[in-house]
């Protein structure tokens, strides 16, 4: 992903980059990159030359970047996934004195599919069912993917209720029938598969299915870098790419 952002800053001519970081011990840390840039261990010492930080790193590392971005009193981007609630919590806190920007995923279709999923959400009734199925690459550890539950928030919410009342991860064996209203997961891994998301309505005689492919990490790298153009001088807060878009 390193790699893609780096691109795709390069093809973007209102901006710079100004540095790059990796985990201590990287074999990269120390080695000069692109415009003669010395790779860093940390965020830390990146953050006072910046204006934004862009972090697809892990979610262990996930609360050092933030305190570099708050010391550094630039705005970060957040594109790690498999964040829990104790992540989010530290986003909140930092999102009280710089701008921060949390996506599951920052590709622009995504970004609209989502949108397209809570209109249909709530314009369907409950006995349309709604599956939502996700297929990425054998080395993702986390499921559902940060998307496919970022799509599941979205369809709950044109529904009026929290995803967590309705979400069901998973099916095996012999159960009872499905619940009217519930959110069904089905997660895929294989291949080098970059991502795929299909939201399904199921209704009686008919089906509805929304569906997203991306073919390399270029598309997320390229969305990041136009949300972070955008996420530059704004004030404190928690923002969405949803908003970057106007959606």
């Amino acid at each position: 992903m390193g790699a893609a952002l780096i691109a795709a800053v390069g093809a973007t001519p209102e901006l710079q980059l100004a540095g790059l970081a990796e985990r201590a011990g990287h074999p990269a840390v120390g080695t000069k990159v692109v415009d003669k840039l010395t790779v860093c261990a940390n965020a830390t010492a990146i953050a006072h030359s910046c204006d934004v930080l862009i972090d697809f790193t892990t979610p262990e590392a996930l609360a050092g970047n933030l305190e570099a971005a708050c010391a550094g009193k630039c705005a970060i981007l957040v594109g790690t996934t498999g964040l829990d609630a104790s992540h989010h919590a530290a986003i909140d806190r930092a999102a009280q004195s710089i701008a921060v920007l949390q996506a599951a995923n920052t590709s622009l279709g995504v970004t609209v599919m989502a949108a397209l999923v809570e209109r249909a959400a709530s314009l369907l009734g409950t006995d349309w069912d709604i599956e939502i199925a996700e297929l990425h690459h054998r080395h993702k550890r986390d499921a559902p993917s940060g998307t496919a539950l970022a799509l599941g928030v979205a369809a709950a919410s044109g529904r009026g209720v929290a995803l967590a009342s309705v979400a069901k991860r998973g099916r095996d064996g012999i159960g009872p029938a499905r619940v009217a209203g519930e959110i069904g997961f089905a997660s895929l891994r294989g291949g080098s598969a970059a991502g795929d998301h299909s939201v399904l309505f199921a209704g009686e005689g008919e089906r509805l299915i929304i569906s997203h492919h991306a073919e390399g990490r270029e598309l997320f790298a390229s969305g990041a870098v136009r949300a972070a153009a955008w996420l530059g001088g704004k004030p404190a807060g928690r923002y969405t790419m949803a908003q970057v878009l106007g959606l």
